[in-house]
């Protein structure tokens, strides 16, 4: 896919993957990136006006994945102002933090919560602009987890709905074939505000060293990595229902 011209939708496009994603779409030659928010508000107001400062078209909308109503007002609104859609990353989700072996604390409300936001949000978002990218033979990249692959993360409710998204993604790869190609992102380790409002600043960059001892690569990825991963699957024509890991090696070691 040639990304000169296009108009890309990245959901959670304000903060950390989604806003090196939609920056790096920019960069690209894209001519418009719509960017998505549920709370970060200044933080989507500020990347699209670091995106129109570099002759980009964009826009900062709040829409929260988890309502169909407000997902469809979005895609009608896309639709009204650009007339198209060529590339749609699924970046918004979420998490809550509950100890592994807490199982008392995983509550039904906490399952329900983060499979809503993290597994039919995406599911809600491409169903919208399905016909869009149909026309337009567009591209789908979905941001999951290398806890889709592996115990662990940060919670069982958030491993499992990362493991979705990847069944979901070879799903709707065969669903929306010939016309759209549907693929995934699985990073690691990624340095973002989410980290340290979990961990503290210290904390994670204690957690990142040790980490980094069992990583080949010996790096902890930033957002610019898995948006460099991102753009590749998109210019990859013959490529659909695959996804990516990036964690610099990381979960080839025993």
């Amino acid at each position: 896919m040639d990304l000169h011209d296009t108009v890309a939708v990245v959901t959670g496009g304000g903060t950390g993957i989604g806003r090196a994603t939609a920056l790096a779409l920019a960069r690209s030659g894209g001519r418009a990136v719509v960017v998505t928010y549920s709370r970060s508000a200044a933080d989507a107001e500020a990347t699209a006006a670091e995106l129109a400062a570099g002759g980009c078209e964009a826009v900062a909308e709040r829409v929260d994945v988890a309502d169909d109503g407000q997902v469809r007002a979005l895609a009608e609104r896309v639709r009204t102002r650009f007339g198209r859609v060529d590339v749609l990353v699924n970046n918004a989700g979420t998490t809550r933090a509950v100890p592994h072996h807490d199982l008392d604390a995983l509550t039904d409300d906490v399952v329900h919560h983060v499979l809503d936001v993290n597994v039919v949000g995406p599911l809600r978002v491409t169903r919208a602009f399905a016909d869009d990218l149909r026309a337009a033979r567009g591209a789908v990249v979905n941001v999951a987890s290398i806890s889709g692959y592996r115990a662990g993360g940060s919670s069982i409710a958030y491993g499992v709905s990362k493991a979705a998204l990847l069944q979901l993604t070879r799903n709707l790869a065969v669903a929306l074939a010939p016309d759209v190609r549907v693929n995934a992102v699985a990073p690691g380790t990624v340095a973002t505000r989410w980290q340290t409002s979990l961990h503290g600043e210290a904390g994670f960059a204690e957690r990142a060293a040790v980490e980094r001892r069992t990583v080949p690569l010996d790096r902890t990825a930033d957002p610019a990595h898995v948006a460099q991963a991102v753009l590749g699957l998109l210019a990859m024509d013959l490529v659909t229902g695959e996804a990516i890991i990036v964690d610099g090696g990381k979960h080839v070691v025993y």
